[in-house]
């Protein structure tokens, strides 16, 4: 069925390349628009320095393993983007992709929208492509600015959460960038610049990076003398040293991990604080002057040459600004208060022929988008039909209390270690290490995702009885650090 429909893909990162190879294999050719010249997505542009945040063996595609000469535990930047590279040579996906072809808008067209949001059945009919009146109108521009229009009877977005609309602070008037003397930008275009002029541009400056994730943590490991401030300090996590530098969070490590906004440290990291090359400075809010920054808590300005955002980006406005039609706009990533409403993290209940891969987070960010293009590339070939409109919006409400119900709180240790049976999944907490943690961790996430992926024809009872099988195994990996506010897994002899 699915073979002789177009379809497009847009981006070619982790999500995109799986989505591509499962359709070849079911003899869809789709085109996949890749706006930089090199696939990968944010692993093409990270600084040099970056390392995968999960092990390797939980981060590669169920039916391609990393190269035996790849032994680290989590690779380099560089070796991440060659193993994309790879897969995507191996299975013919990058005879698919248009290279420097951005996206800038797209448009559904052949049925009004009152008639869309008057659907009861996804699509008009809940199947994949609908009854063939509607497709989707893209508007696609090339390295030199032509504008070309495509059409499609599906569409995948593959663009992330990671990339594209920078999320900067905003400040009182007179009070941000504009007061500075020196130079600001957002990690996004450190990371364009590339690792040779990114050093060359720090190279005898005092940097400062403003933030606490991943970007934050990987910058200033190419610093030669870095100020570090930070004004988002919720985002971190557990460890030792951290209590010496004052860096403990008062969040637990499992609601950072089921969030996943765990970062790993570079190397040497401890050691450059230790020595004084890199400085934190634990703040909430800050604004510009003159000489760098007014950081909450210090008597005098931080002295600063560059100043360098590593906070993120705005993914919802990335998704919103995909369409044109300010219908589409406004319900693509519902309001503010609410996650992206989408069914199996997928599908979204009221806009057709359109799925979204890889902007709902996990552990492991390859492997469950691997299972959700699986399960669309089933859908876009027929294997099933999706359940009504109503459904798939009460299905969408259902996750989002779940996922929003703050019933983290630690249990207290037990005496023998009890194996939780349905889900794969055994825990004992007479063992301890950061790995098992991930380990366990990543099953959990895929014992949700099945939850999530579950046939649609599925009864009540039976997801019931699933989501409770699944808080079990939650509640049984939250025994494994109670008692310590530093030690991650503590190890009984």
């Amino acid at each position: 069925m699915v073979e002789k429909k177009r379809v497009v893909i847009v981006g070619a990162g982790v999500s995109g390349l799986a989505a591509c190879k499962h359709l070849l294999e079911r003899g869809c050719r789709p085109t996949v628009f890749e706006a930089d010249t090199v696939l990968g997505g944010v692993w093409a542009r990270a600084p040099a320095c970056t390392e995968l945040q999960t092990p390797r063996p939980l981060y590669q595609y169920s039916d391609f393993p990393w190269p035996e000469s790849v032994t680290q535990v989590f690779p380099y930047h560089r070796q991440v983007v060659t193993y994309l590279d790879a897969y995507a040579r191996h299975f013919g996906v990058l005879d698919c992709i248009r290279f420097g072809h951005r996206v800038v808008g797209m448009e559904y067209d052949g049925v009004s929208e009152e008639a869309v949001a008057g659907w009861k059945e996804w699509a008009g009919n809940g199947e994949a492509f609908g009854s063939g009146a509607g497709e989707w109108r893209l508007s696609v521009a090339n390295a030199e600015g032509h504008v070309e229009t495509h059409k499609a009877d599906f569409v995948i977005l593959c663009i992330g959460r990671f990339s594209g609309v920078p999320n900067v602070p905003t400040f009182p008037e007179g009070k941000g960038p504009e007061a500075f003397d020196g130079h600001v930008i957002h990690s996004m275009d450190y990371a364009k610049l590339g690792t040779s002029k990114a050093k060359e541009m720090i190279r005898g400056k005092r940097v400062t990076v403003v933030g606490y994730l991943k970007s934050a943590l990987d910058i200033p490991a190419e610093c030669a003398e870095v100020r570090w401030a930070f004004s988002k300090f919720a985002e971190s996590y557990y460890s030792i040293p951290m209590k010496k530098f004052d860096m403990v969070p008062d969040h637990s490590l499992f609601e950072v991990l089921a969030a996943c906004l765990i970062a790993i440290t570079p190397k040497d990291h401890y050691n450059r604080l230790e020595e004084g090359s890199i400085v934190l400075k634990k703040s909430k809010t800050f604004t510009f002057c003159k000489e760098g920054l007014l950081v909450e808590g210090e008597s005098s300005p931080l002295k600063s040459d560059i100043v360098i955002f590593g906070t993120g980006f705005q993914g919802d406005e990335k998704i919103k600004d995909m369409f044109t039609s300010e219908y589409s706009r406004t319900i693509a990533v519902g309001s503010a208060s609410t996650t992206v409403p989408l069914y199996r993290e997928c599908i979204h209940p009221k806009i057709p022929q359109l799925a979204v891969i890889g902007y709902s987070e996990s552990i492991s960010n390859l492997y469950t988008s691997e299972l959700r293009a699986k399960w669309l590339v089933h859908f876009m070939n027929g294997g099933f039909r999706l359940p009504n409109v109503t459904v798939l919006q009460k299905d969408v409400l259902e996750w989002e209390k779940y996922m929003k119900s703050n019933d983290l709180a630690p249990q207290a240790l037990e005496r023998r270690p009890k194996p939780v049976y349905g889900l794969r999944v055994q825990v004992l907490h007479h063992c301890g290490s950061v790995r098992l943690v991930y380990r366990l961790s990543m099953r959990l996430s895929t014992a949700l995702l099945k939850i999530k992926l579950g046939w649609p024809n599925a009864r009540q009872d039976a997801r019931s009885r699933d989501l409770q099988k699944f808080d079990r195994a939650r509640k049984m990996v939250l025994k494994l650090y109670v008692r310590s506010r530093h030690v991650v897994v503590r190890r009984q002899d």
